[in-house]
């Protein structure tokens, strides 16, 4: 019969397991913007492309989505904030431009300068 530190530390070994799944330890962060403005211009399927590759394999990154962000004319946007960095925020962001991100900045470090919002 396990004792009551072995179960707390099972509990423990669970959540640990859980928290680094989910990337929340992750040195980078993407934030998709998910508002219905947003949506209504193609960020559901923005969202779909960092999804995929991180199933793919894509790793230390963690992914969600923000609100809004009051800037219509520049939808979709992705923010991506890594560990020590300012923060970089892309706007009218495709499918295409997605992938693009995620090779160009995501794996080799490359900001995307003539996509890059204030």
């Amino acid at each position: 019969m396990p004792t009551p530190l072995d179960l707390i530390k099972k509990k423990r070994a669970e959540a640990v397991s859980r928290i680094i799944g989910k990337g929340y330890l992750s040195t980078k962060r993407v934030y998709v913007g998910m508002a219905t403005c947003e949506i209504a211009a193609g960020s559901k399927d923005v969202m779909e492309v960092f999804q995929k590759a991180i199933s793919l394999g894509l790793t230390d990154v963690y992914l969600s989505q923000k609100g809004c962000a009051g800037r219509c004319n520049l939808e979709p946007t992705v923010e991506v904030i890594e560990s020590g960095k300012s923060p970089v925020k892309y706007g009218n962001v495709d499918k295409d431009r997605a992938m693009q991100i995620i090779e160009r900045h995501l794996k080799n470090g490359q900001v995307i300068q003539e996509w890059v919002i204030d």
